[in-house]
Order: structure tokens, then sequence, then C-alpha cells
């Protein structure tokens, strides 16, 4: 079966996410001043992240280059560019290490798509109930 087509939905899906948890982090009229910022932001974390992490091997990178690099972006950028204070680079913190084991949750639960977090097993929906 063709699975190519799960990454791009995944990126979506991440890329809705990061929005959810930058704007949780922002109060709604930094979150608008900044909305540029956290596009470009979200273009360079998730896309770029997601594409270098899911290529690295291909490329012939070792896990220990093509997997830190895009979680170190995600954890460093954002309240780097965002200039957030400590309460709110904490939140932020614990939003983006919480919003992978959900992203994965959700796609293998629903779908059995296994590919997000691939050392970590769930069973999916269908496995459960049919």
């Amino acid at each position: 079966m063709n699975t190519a087509w799960h990454f791009p939905v995944m990126i979506f899906a991440s890329l809705l996410v990061f929005f959810l948890v930058i704007r949780a982090v922002l109060p709604g009229q930094e979150f608008l001043q900044k909305k540029y910022t956290v596009l470009l932001l979200s273009v360079w974390v998730v896309i770029v992240g997601m594409l270098f992490g899911k290529y690295g091997a291909s490329w012939g990178l070792s896990w220990w280059v093509y997997y830190p690099i895009p979680m170190l972006m995600t954890v460093l950028l954002p309240p780097f560019v965002l200039k957030l204070r400590k309460t709110k680079t904490f939140l932020y913190l614990v939003l983006s290490f919480l919003s992978a084991p959900v992203i994965h949750l959700f796609f293998s639960f629903f779908f059995g798509w296994t590919e997000y977090m691939p050392f970590w097993k769930v069973s999916s929906m269908q496995i459960l109930f049919f």
C-alpha cells in the first residue's frame, strides 16, 4: 500500500498543532502582530524540520544529527524568535513536548499510521474494535 501521501497530511496536522500551541502561548493581539513571524517560524520549524528529520537518514546522516536538529529547532527557535518570557517559554515547552505524542496517538489510533513516531507502538482503533 502506498503511504507516501501520509507525510504531507502529517505536516499539515503538525502545522495546525504548532499554530495552536503558539496561539495558546501568545495573547491574541500579540499573535496578530507577529502573524508573519509565526508563519515563517512555522515553515522553518515544522516543514523544514520534518523534511530534515525524514530525509536525514536517506542523506547518510547519523540519527544523532537528523533527530536532534529538528527537535532543537522546535525547542529553541520559537522562544528566541518570539521573545517569550520565562512563563511563556515554559508553557510553550510543555505544549510542544506534548504535541508530538498527541499527533502520533491521533494518527496511530484513528488511522493506523505509525510513521510519525515509529518507535512508539500504539494499537489502532481498527484492531481494537474490528
